[in-house]
């Protein structure tokens, strides 16, 4: 973020970005916070709705448990002080699809306080976001606004569905590590089975509190905030136009308008929604119809007894324990499902590094382009290191193993990698006498090139592997066959 918006270096050099995100996740609950309507995505319009979501008078609110617990998981991963006594209150606004005219929230005293998310950043370095809560809340509804028509539809489906809002703290320096952020996040949600993190679903959903201020400077500039981002992509694009919109009236001597900004992901541009320049009024007001949420010790210590293996703490084994890069480490804790496949299968194999190489080239390719899950992936772990310790023994190559084997074993995953290779005829030759006759004869048959070796083309040599491997039909040793060839084409 140096050259921007047509500004001299000397100019954005001189500024400093600063980002603080408000994330609300959806919580996986089956029902909603205060009420037992259903949560399923997609449902017809207006079908998952009760007296209690529409907020019909006499009805009370009883708070979903699990959600509670969903809550408190989150807390704890995130290494929050977790209250033992927190409260629900009512945000106070008018909006169409807010059907009871009010939002059930935490304000004053929510139940997570504090706590940090680490991040990764492209570099390799790691750095600390703080947060300032994570608190309970109930989702709104939607506006529907369909074009060419003059009204609005509004779907209550949402309504009631149960949230969990993390708030970080305004220490985010670069689009780059809010993505970082908003990437941390959703492991942790997913890992923890709180929540899906499918930001096009709107399960995971994110606003921006943009500002710039002078470098060396510790005071903050006015606060733009940013919404209507429905992917990381979007977020790091929303954050990037706000820097340089901002910058640059800061440059011509205007003043920042402190406001909520809209984000259109066509123009690549935010607008002003509403001014912030007087502090909405909400309102707030403890809940009247909902107790204070008291956890006991007890429950709070079965909580954290049950609470998975995190992602950093995967990473962080992958690294010692398996020896694995940043890279593959990093990749193969992207998901739950992929980190405890991975250990699963380095219980049946000592070949970690080839074992990471097969699960995200391979297989990972298989997955995508069939669109299956884990769950549905015909051959299991021992099967895969049957087929890994054919090529780490040197009985098959890695591209015969990848290409020709492995395909076939998808189709017949009852039959053993070995006893395939064989039938297949596919074990590699190490016999030096028999590598020797395919050499000679590819050297035969290229007099030329030969002769352009000799005179320095050593590049060529990829061009004689090949065409050994092609004669051999890949069945050539592949360290045997470079031995050979450059025994032949030294002397």
């Amino acid at each position: 973020m140096n050259q921007l918006a047509g500004l001299p270096k000397e100019v954005t050099d001189s500024y400093q970005l600063v980002v603080g995100l408000e994330v609300h996740v959806q919580l996986a609950t089956k029902s909603k916070l205060f009420a037992s309507d259903a949560t399923a995505y997609g449902a017809a319009p207006n079908t998952q709705v009760s007296v209690i979501t529409l907020g019909h008078p006499g009805t009370l609110p009883k708070v979903n448990k699990l959600a509670v617990e969903y809550a408190v998981r989150m807390g704890l991963a995130c290494r929050s002080t977790i209250n033992l006594t927190s409260s629900f209150d009512r945000k106070n606004y008018f909006y169409p699809d807010l059907p009871k005219g009010y939002q059930i929230t935490q304000d004053k005293e929510p139940i997570c306080l504090g706590g940090s998310i680490p991040i990764f950043l492209e570099d390799g370095s790691e750095k600390e976001i703080l947060l300032n809560r994570i608190h309970l809340e109930e989702d709104a509804g939607k506006s529907i606004h369909l074009q060419g028509q003059a009204h609005t539809w509004v779907d209550f489906n949402r309504a009631g569905t149960p949230l969990i809002e993390l708030v970080s703290e305004p220490e985010i320096r670069s689009a780059e590590e809010a993505i970082a952020f908003l990437t941390e996040i959703k492991k942790l949600v997913t890992y923890l089975d709180i929540c899906d993190g499918n930001m096009e679903e709107g399960s995971l959903r994110c606003d921006a509190n943009v500002s710039v201020m002078p470098k060396g400077s510790g005071l903050y500039g006015k606060k733009v905030e940013v919404k209507n981002m429905n992917s990381f992509r979007n977020v790091a694009r929303a954050i990037t136009h706000e820097w340089e919109r901002q910058v640059a009236l800061l440059d011509k001597g205007e003043e920042v308008v402190s406001e909520t900004r809209t984000f259109d992901a066509e123009t690549n541009r935010t607008s002003s929604m509403r001014s912030k320049e007087a502090l909405n009024d909400y309102r707030y007001f403890p809940d009247p119809d909902l107790p204070p949420l008291v956890l006991s010790t007890e429950w709070l210590a079965s909580v954290q007894s049950r609470m998975p293996v995190l992602p950093r703490a995967r990473y962080v084994k992958l690294r010692t324990v398996y020896g694995l890069s940043i890279y593959d480490a990093s990749v193969l804790t992207e998901t739950k499902a992929l980190a405890e496949w991975y250990e699963d299968l380095c219980s049946q194999t000592p070949h970690y590094k080839a074992a990471a190489n097969w699960l995200m080239g391979p297989i990972r390719g298989y997955l995508n382009e069939t669109g299956q899950l884990k769950e549905e992936f015909p051959l299991d772990s021992a099967a895969l290191a049957q087929l890994i310790a054919l090529v780490e023994e040197g009985l098959v190559s890695f591209s015969i193993a990848a290409q020709k084997i492995f395909p076939e074993l998808l189709k017949e995953p009852k039959v053993t990698p070995l006893s395939l290779a064989q039938r297949l005829n596919l074990i590699q030759e190490s016999d030096g006498s028999m590598v020797l006759t395919w050499v000679q004869a590819v050297l035969d048959e290229n007099p030329s090139k030969v002769k352009d070796y000799k005179s320095g083309k050593k590049g060529l040599m990829g061009l004689f592997m090949g065409e050994v491997m092609k004669k051999s039909n890949g069945k050539a040793d592949p360290k045997v066959t470079s031995n050979v060839l450059n025994e032949l084409l030294e002397n």
